[in-house]
């Protein structure tokens, strides 16, 4: 048996150009979000794939409270076995100004021990937001993206997730979502990524083009703008204020670790100091070279085979190279790949640059 270490890749973060990038790609107005919903359902129509409802009680409770709405009565002595049906959640997202009667997209999910939700239908289900009220309404045929099969054997392939599906415009809007949109008299504009260049930036782009004191800085993530009043005026006032271009910041330098998949990015802001490095890694080989022990002629004997193994350790002599005051990322990368750092060497480079205060970048490891 031969153990290596092997080497895996390294994913570089290439240079990126000074651009000028739209304030819609930068930041969002404060309040126009999105809202979660969530709602708990019965699909039925199922091939046999349903709930196994032994075993999911609540279930069987479900289906007596639907047909009592529906004004059957199941008595309390019948038990019923059905397998064409399975309890689901459903979950889908509300996005900012969806009106009345507007459709959404919903996930429907098994969460009892149905095999497969192919086929089946979800009957009305209102979906509910983190407040208790209703907001949608979803019923509709899922299109489930995987199967499965099983033989009398007992064997069974399962292609992707049979036990959640997706309802294109399976939900309708039942309640609206009032936003501050059109209160006050100015918008504030969150980035998506705290920096106090970009919101000081963003602020000046926007008073280059409104005029002076239209925008303001209020720290690192928001920029307060004045808005005109009028609904219809501070919608035009949006259109032209989210085309507004600005330069972003540069990121900050920053080196992050994957430590389950060996995944290693660099920042193209990441420098290093004067520091020497040195590699080395060990190939453990373990042979088995079994002997064959054949007796005499006429001497009684038996022919046995003897066990014979041999361990041989090798350590691969590197070079120690040099990193020069103020190298960049090209040079890293080239001084890493010349050494052939597997992730947990590289790893371990990285950690010991930090901490000798050569590395100029925050260590992340995930």
């Amino acid at each position: 048996m031969k153990v290596r270490y092997c080497l895996a890749f390294l994913l570089l973060g290439l240079p990126l150009l000074a651009s000028a990038d739209r304030v819609k790609d930068l930041a969002s107005v404060a309040g126009v979000r999105d809202n979660q919903l969530v709602g708990y359902g019965l699909v039925v129509g199922l091939d046999g794939t349903g709930d196994q409802t032994s075993q999911t009680p609540f279930t069987i409770q479900s289906i007596r409270n639907m047909l009592k709405q529906l004004g059957i009565t199941v008595p309390d002595t019948v038990n019923p076995q059905l397998k064409n049906v399975a309890a689901v959640m459903v979950h889908s997202t509300l996005p900012p100004f969806a009106k009345q009667g507007s459709t959404i997209d919903v996930t429907v999910s098994s969460m009892g021990n149905a095999k497969s939700l192919r086929g089946g239908s979800l009957i009305m289900t209102p979906l509910k937001g983190a407040d208790g009220q209703i907001y949608a309404m979803a019923q509709g045929n899922l299109v489930v993206g995987g199967f499965g099969a099983q033989s009398k054997d007992g064997s069974s392939i399962s292609v992707n997730i049979p036990s959640a599906g997706r309802i294109p415009n399976g939900a309708t809007v039942e309640r609206e979502v009032l936003t501050p949109f059109g209160d006050g008299d100015s918008l504030t504009l969150n980035l998506h990524t705290a920096d106090f260049t970009t919101a000081t930036r963003m602020a000046q782009a926007i008073d280059r083009l409104l005029g002076a004191g239209s925008a303001t800085a209020l720290d690192g993530s928001s920029v307060r703008v004045v808005a005109p009043q009028n609904p219809e005026q501070r919608t035009a006032f949006m259109s032209i204020l989210e085309n507004v271009e600005v330069a972003p910041g540069d990121a900050a330098a920053k080196v992050i670790v994957n430590s389950r998949t060996g995944t290693v990015v660099i920042g193209s802001g990441v420098k290093v100091t004067a520091a020497a490095v040195t590699h080395g890694s060990l190939t453990v080989t373990i042979s088995n070279n079994p002997i064959v022990s054949q007796p005499g002629a006429l001497s009684g004997g038996t022919t046995v085979v003897v066990p014979n193994q041999s361990i041989d350790v090798k350590q691969e002599k590197n070079r120690m190279f040099l990193f020069n005051p103020g190298v960049a990322l090209d040079d890293i990368v080239k001084a890493v790949n010349k050494v052939g750092a597997a992730p947990g060497d590289l790893v371990a480079i990285l950690e010991a640059l930090k901490q000798a205060g050569a590395l100029k970048a925050e260590l992340i490891v995930i």
